[in-house]
């Protein structure tokens, strides 16, 4: 089997994020200019293809089409999350900045075909808790203060610009809704602690509100709910898995601007799978279920709804985007994500399932070499982020890096993951390092009674909650790692929980009533913060952190390599001074995988 070079697998997509223009005549998309990621268009009709930004700093990461044909996209500086917004014409020319500089984090908010040269934008400039609402001019940068937020964690808005609902926290972990009538906010709906990330709103169209809820059932079901009747119509449900709005792989919610009813949803089983609301819209689900072999998003539609841009992903191949004509019923392809991956083999990625020690049953994924025997392999658990995400089946450059390596890769979804109905997700309230650990350590016993895994070398390794379940696999069972690998994890639970964003702020009680309160719940933290039992750590460790970090900041590495050095323990650490959560130039994520990779050799004896 091939080595695929790190400087291929870890590469920017050649081609990511493409959407179509309103009036179906351009794509856009995300692709490098000189090794930075930056906005190009391409004319549909003649081919023609331009960059319309020439950023040469952190890359552009995010951009989307207006309704009159201009583009926006947002950039943060060095990885701060302070986002700002821009406008950019589709010929290019001079991006002009749409809200405040410094320190201020831009949110878009909504776009309308009823408002085309104007975008809704959520803005804290006034206090960097709460966003407010603004209507921005994308010709001029003229703003106009809409609503002032009193203490919302969102405001939703209607099609016409109008504040309609909005979402806020209880102290007990629960959430309300109240709806913004005669210029004030009245009580609509509210649910407890144990429905809450499984229930929130998605859009405003009309007097309806569509939202997920579990309330009164296990899974997140697709509701709809008139905001003057309060009359509830259920739409689609799944009786073992929530419904989605996004995944890896894109959107699941589709909802066109021009409708006034929600058309499709989707549900991350094992694989993706799609519930057609809109009868029209069927026979072009089973058309593209039938030509395409992976799962697939429907990206974006041009607003006569007859061009749709379509990514299609595979486990054992990179993702790629198709053009869909409605009316032909036909595909063509616009590019291949990772085009110099397709002469390589790649790793099968296969969905599995265990028992944990208390009985739980944990979904996950487990990617294996090509072309060798799966037994008595190296392993590397792979623990997800969020750590309320999922991860899902598809396309993954670690899971491929690893498995091309010689590594048997497992990627658990354990208790405390969304996506399996708010008994798994409640089942990790105040459970980071306890039964969520669990789940990971039961995935590594789970590899070696398979026979799969070497039990002397398996490495456990993750970024932002993944790092934290790393920090705390190594210190609260050292016996059964070899190494461990940390991206951006906190280490201690007192000072995370103290140093979230501004913006995080209105959500304290998740963190309180998930995580555990800093006074009520000190004990807990205390034992389950992997600094405090850094003597027990005995793996070698390496720690990958970004300067400007805004969610877990520099400290939580400092602290533990800090505790490590002291004591004389195998601890490396790299920090890059122009990153934040994750590492988004190229030659950061460059090094620091070489430098992951040669550690794993290391230690792992492969």
């Amino acid at each position: 089997m091939a080595q695929i070079p790190l400087e291929e697998l870890f590469a920017d997509p050649a081609i990511t994020q493409v959407q179509i223009s309103p009036d179906g005549s351009k794509i856009g998309y995300i692709a490098p200019l000189e090794g930075v990621k930056n906005v190009f268009v391409q004319d549909l009709e003649t081919g023609e293809t331009r960059p319309v930004t020439k950023d040469t700093g952190r890359g552009i990461l995010y951009y989307g089409w207006l309704y009159n044909g201009d583009l926006v996209y947002i950039q943060d500086k060095d990885g701060d999350e302070n986002w700002r917004l821009y406008r950019v014409s589709p010929e290019g020319g001079e991006p002009l900045l749409l809200t405040p500089g410094e320190g201020v984090q831009a949110r878009p908010a909504r776009i309308s075909p009823e408002h085309p040269d104007e975008i809704l934008v959520a803005l804290n400039d006034r206090d960097p808790r709460y966003h407010d609402l603004y209507r921005v001019n994308v010709k001029t940068g003229e703003r106009t203060l809409v609503l002032e937020n009193p203490g919302f964690v969102q405001i939703l808005a209607d099609e016409h610009f109008r504040p309609r609902l909005a979402y806020r926290q209880t102290d007990e972990g629960g959430g309300e809704l109240f709806v913004y009538e005669e210029g004030a906010w009245k009580p609509f709906l509210s649910w407890g602690l144990e429905d809450d990330l499984t229930t929130r709103p998605l859009s405003v169209r009309g007097d309806d509100l569509y939202l997920f809820s579990s309330i009164g059932r296990d899974t997140a079901a697709l509701v709809k709910k008139n905001l003057k009747t309060g009359e509830e119509t259920l739409l689609a449900e799944d009786p073992d898995y929530d419904l989605t709005q996004y995944a890896a792989g894109g959107d699941t919610f589709l909802f066109h601007p021009r409708k006034k009813a929600p058309e499709a949803v989707g549900v991350m089983r094992d694989r993706l799978s799609w519930i057609v609301l809109d009868e029209s819209l069927k026979p072009d689900f089973e058309r593209l279920a039938s030509e395409l072999a992976g799962d697939f998003y429907v990206g974006s539609r041009d607003l006569e709804d007859q061009t749709w841009v379509v990514y299609e992903t595979d486990d054992d191949r990179p993702g790629r985007y198709w053009l869909y004509d409605r009316k032909e019923k036909t595909l063509r392809p616009l590019g291949e994500a990772y085009p110099w991956l397709l002469e390589y083999e790649l790793a099968e990625t296969r969905p599995i399932r265990y028992r944990a020690r208390d009985g739980r049953v944990i979904e996950g994924y487990l990617t294996l070499p090509p072309g060798r025997e799966a037994k008595n392999l190296p392993a590397v658990i792979l623990p997800h982020g969020g750590p309320w995400w999922r991860d899902g089946w598809g396309f993954d450059p670690w899971a491929q890096w690893l498995a091309n390596r010689g590594f048997a890769v497992l990627q658990p979804n354990f208790r405390g993951s969304t996506g399996y109905g708010k008994d798994h997700l409640n089942a990790g309230n105040k459970e980071w390092g306890g039964k969520m650990q669990d789940d990971l350590s039961d995935g590594v016993r789970w590899l070696i009674e398979e026979g799969i895994a070497d039990p002397e070398r398996v490495a456990i390794m993750g970024g932002s909650y993944g790092g934290y379940a790393t920090l705390a696999g190594l210190a609260f069972t050292p016996e059964l790692y070899a190494a461990g690998v940390d991206l951006v994890g906190p280490s201690n639970l007192f000072t995370f929980i103290e140093s979230i964003p501004p913006y995080w702020k209105p959500m304290l009680a998740l963190f309180y009533h998930r995580v555990g309160h800093p006074e009520k719940d000190k004990e807990l933290l205390r034992e389950r913060s992997p600094l405090f039992s850094a003597d027990r750590i005995e793996a070698p460790l390496l720690i990958g952190q970004g300067k400007n970090d805004p969610r877990v900041k520099r400290e939580e590495s400092l602290q533990i390599v800090e505790a490590l050095k002291k004591r004389g323990k195998p601890v490396e650490y790299v920090e890059y001074p122009d990153e934040g959560h994750g590492f988004m130039r190229f030659e950061n994520r460059l090094d620091f995988f070489r430098r992951a990779e040669e550690f794993l050799k290391r230690h792992l004896g492969v």
